[in-house]
C-alpha cells in the first residue's frame, strides 16, 4: 500500500513533525497512487475522500499526477512548489516533463526553507525558497535532530548541498540549495530523485546522523508478520 497511509498515517505525521520541528517553515506532502488529496467537510485535508488519514494541518498537498513512472515524480512536484511564492488551494500540479513518484512511496515529504522573517500568514506572500529538505514517510525514527543538523550543514556550505549519513548509508533529509533544484529536475527520472544529481557532485557536505536515528527505511509496518 501507499507508506503515507502506514501505521493509520503515523509515518506521515512523523515526517511532518520532524521537519516542522527541525526548522522547516513550509511542508509539502507529494501525494501518488492514493490519488489527490480529498478536502475534508472541516476545511482540512484528506490523504484521500477514502482513507480518513487527515494531513496534518498547514501542510499543502501535491499531487503527482504520472505517479506510476517513478521516484523522481515527487521530486520534482516537490521542488516545483517550492519554487513558487505561493501555491493555490488546487493540490495537484500538472508537469509535461515526465518522472513521478515511486508507487511504493507514494508521498514525500519536502519542505521549504527557515524564515528569519517570522511567520508569514498569507502564504501567497511568501519569497521562494532558498533551501529544500526531501524527506520521505518510510523513515520513521528520523526526527527532528537530524533534520536541524543537516539544514545547519547545508546552510553553513559553500555548496549548499547536505545529506544525511547513518554509518557509511547515504540516507535522508537530504538538503539542495535552490541553485541546485533545476539540475536535479533535469537528472530526475523514473525511479532516481536527487540521487543522479549528488552523484555527480564531489561538493555535497556528508552529516554523519547515526548518533541520533538509524535511518533506516521501512518496508512493513510495525508488527507485520512480514
Amino acid at each position: 500500500m501507499p507508506k503515507v497511509l502506514a501505521e493509520g498515517g503515523a509515518w506521515l505525521r512523523g515526517a511532518v513533525t520532524a521537519l516542522r520541528a527541525g526548522g522547516c517553515e513550509r511542508i509539502f506532502v507529494v501525494l501518488g497512487a492514493t490519488g489527490p488529496a480529498y478536502r475534508a467537510a472541516n476545511g482540512g485535508w484528506l490523504v484521500s475522500q477514502t482513507s480518513g488519514i487527515a494531513i496534518p494541518e498547514g501542510v499543502q498537498p501535491i499531487w503527482a499526477l504520472d505517479w506510476d513512472e517513478g521516484l523522481s515524480a515527487s521530486t520534482r512536484a516537490g521542488l516545483a512548489a517550492a519554487a513558487a511564492p505561493g501555491i493555490s488551494a488546487n493540490p495537484t500540479i500538472t508537469e509535461t516533463a515526465s518522472g513521478t513518484v515511486d508507487p511504493h512511496v507514494a508521498a514525500r515529504t519536502v519542505a521549504a526553507r527557515n524564515s528569519d522573517a517570522g511567520t508569514v500568514d498569507d502564504d501567497a506572500n511568501r519569497s521562494p525558497a532558498e533551501f529544500v529538505a526531501i524527506m520521505p514517510v518510510d523513515t520513521p525514527d528520523v526526527g527532528p535532530e537530524v533534520v536541524a543538523r543537516v539544514i545547519a550543514a547545508a546552510r553553513a556550505s559553500e555548496s549548499g548541498l547536505a545529506r544525511a549519513f547513518f554509518g557509511s548509508t547515504p540516507g535522508h533529509p537530504v538538503v539542495l540549495g535552490r541553485q541546485h533544484w533545476a539540475g536535479v529536475r533535469a537528472s530526475a527520472e523514473g525511479n532516481s530523485g536527487a540521487g543522479t544529481y549528488l552523484r555527480q557532485r564531489a561538493d555535497m557536505v556528508c552529516v554523519t546522523c547515526d548518533d541520533l536515528a538509524t535511518g533506516i527505511d521501512r518496508d512493513y509496518p510495525a508488527g507485520s508478520a512480514l
